[in-house]
């Protein structure tokens, strides 16, 4: 039987969806990153600027909304990984500017999954379709 969710004291239902488990979810971010970084140098914003930055971010975003609070760190380090490696120091290896650098650069990523992951995680109550449909008994 299919479920809905609403938020406690609204009137609109949506579908209960899955979340994507903090594993698939930094596989996820992983794999985008390094498709992110052959689209950055296709257009040749392979260095430390603030379009990569831009695009890392917004990269976590989407992640983060598909997955759960927990998955964010996974998904901040698969970022930092890859904007680290490519579009920072190039040529897939990863520099080190120092711990405050890298650390608020680790932070960056992590915050914005976690910030885009922490809506859907908010209390709702399922509600079974048959609840739905005044024409069918219960």
């Amino acid at each position: 039987m299919r479920m809905y969710t609403a938020r406690p004291g609204g009137s609109r239902y949506r579908r209960a969806g899955q979340r994507l488990p903090a594993a698939a979810a930094g596989t996820v971010a992983l794999l985008a990153g390094g498709v992110l970084a052959l689209a950055l140098g296709a257009v040749g914003e392979l260095h430390a600027g603030p379009l990569p930055y831009v695009g890392y971010l917004v990269l976590c975003a989407l992640v983060g909304r598909r997955s759960g609070p927990g998955a964010a760190p996974l998904t901040g380090l698969a970022a930092w990984l890859c904007c680290n490696a490519f579009a920072e120091h190039r040529h897939g290896e990863l520099g080190w500017a120092g711990p405050w650098p890298e650390t608020g650069h680790y932070a960056m990523f992590t915050v914005t999954a976690l910030l885009a992951a922490l809506p859907a995680a908010l209390p709702r109550r399922s509600v079974r379709v048959a609840l739905l449909r005044p024409d069918r008994p219960v």
